[in-house]
């Protein structure tokens, strides 16, 4: 977590309607200069004051394109650091990304640091040289992220032939690791994914891919194809024959806020008996996935939410304030939306940045001071840039499903 320089009292003073006005006011008198990105977890007095909105790989798109074609030199992202690298990654050096907050960090994106990966990444790679032989297969092994993660850890991919992904391609990206990632593969040569920072999107997508996770193989006695490795244990906890027989390594990182989704939370809508369909997000743990009705991104339960017919009922398994705006919208249309939880599932980093600091941030913009610019390392940047590239090259269509119903 970075250091956040505190904001005059004076602001934080003001009444809100009073700081939405001079927001408003300030937003105009930037005007095509200014773009306000808003994730979908943001709380609602943030979202009013944003041009567009959207989950990590609508904004991702959105960084690339409309700053260019706006014309824009100030992209305020209210999001959280990883999101505002990503934009500035993605972004013209004319472009000035700033995070209206500095604290606003991702927990699961601290959970990889750069010395653990690097440390990591020699270890499995030690193990695969000492079993290499005439009658052993070998082993690539490519990396992928999860776009939530530092643009450390996207070079770091980016640097060794892997790729970013996001929730709902995470599949796609998979598929084209598998297939040998940057590379085709050489005869007899097997793929082993290390997956980055989010244990549960890479579990949950392991199993996508026909995969037997650990949670299947305790379930039902068969050997797993997957397992998680521990930055904090040597070896990350495992034992040399576990390292190179895998076929993904899973770091230990989650989500704090899906983490808080449990399977006695779906059994207790089951238990109801009033029709409501689950719906979750693939940073839930496989426990919680595999009793859900339906499993996407952030976009994908949107859709769906809208797209539900009138007298339906829903139980959602994602991020509390997302949840209330589709629970309000969805209500008009006589369709009853509920979290999945009835405990507080808050993204507390995303919830720092607040009216306050968003009218802090474009009065500095206005007077020509702008403060909390986010900018990557030009050592970074080019291996994060491939990685992210093959991200978005790797998304989906427009016209296509974010997710599938549950398997």
């Amino acid at each position: 977590m970075l250091w956040q320089p505190p904001i005059p009292e004076s602001l934080r003073r003001l009444a809100p309607e009073e700081l939405a006005d001079r927001i408003e006011r300030r937003r105009s008198e930037l005007g095509s200069k200014l773009l306000v990105l808003g994730h979908h977890y943001q709380q609602d007095d943030v979202i009013r004051h944003a041009d567009l909105t959207g989950d990590s790989l609508k904004l991702s798109r959105l960084a690339a394109e409309e700053a260019a074609s706006r014309g824009t030199r100030h992209l305020v992202f209210c999001g959280v650091h990883f999101m505002a690298e990503t934009a500035d990654l993605l972004t013209t050096d004319e472009v000035e990304v700033i995070l209206p907050d500095l604290s606003a960090g991702c927990s699961m994106a601290d959970m990889a640091q750069w010395d653990d990966v690097v440390e990591a990444w020699e270890s499995i790679e030690a193990v695969h040289r000492a079993a290499a032989g005439s009658d052993t297969p070998p082993v690539r092994v490519v990396p992928i992220t999860y776009v939530n993660s530092s643009a450390a850890i996207k070079a770091f991919v980016g640097a060794r032939g892997g790729a970013c992904c996001t929730s709902s391609n995470a599949e796609r990206v998979f598929a084209w690791a598998l297939a040998g990632g940057a590379e085709p593969l050489r005869p007899g040569e097997r793929v082993q994914v290390l997956f980055l920072p989010d244990q549960h999107l890479g579990r949950n997508t392991a199993k996508r891919a026909g995969f037997v996770t650990e949670v299947d193989a305790a379930r039902e006695g068969h050997r797993a194809q997957t397992a998680v490795w521990n930055p904090r244990k040597a070896l990350g906890g495992l034992d040399e024959g576990t390292v190179h027989e895998a076929a993904v390594l899973l770091w230990a990182g989650h989500c704090s806020v899906h983490k808080l989704f449990r399977p006695e939370h779906v059994e207790e809508i089951r238990a109801a008996g009033d029709g409501t369909q689950v719906i979750v997000h693939p940073e839930c743990g496989q426990e919680v996935v595999d009793l859900a009705d339906h499993v996407g991104s952030t976009e994908f339960i949107i859709e769906r939410i809208e797209r539900a017919e009138a007298g339906s009922r829903w139980a959602v398994g994602t991020e509390v304030h997302l949840v209330s705006r589709l629970a309000k919208t969805a209500a008009a249309r006589g369709v009853h939306v509920r979290i999945l939880s009835d405990c507080q599932c808050l993204c507390t980093t995303m919830y720092r940045i607040d009216p306050p600091h968003l009218l802090w941030t474009l009065d500095s913009i206005a007077e020509d001071r702008a403060r909390n610019v986010v900018r990557v390392h030009p050592d970074a940047r080019g291996d994060a840039v491939w990685a992210l590239d093959r991200m978005l090259d790797l998304a989906p269509t427009p016209t296509e499903p974010l997710a599938t119903g549950h398997p």
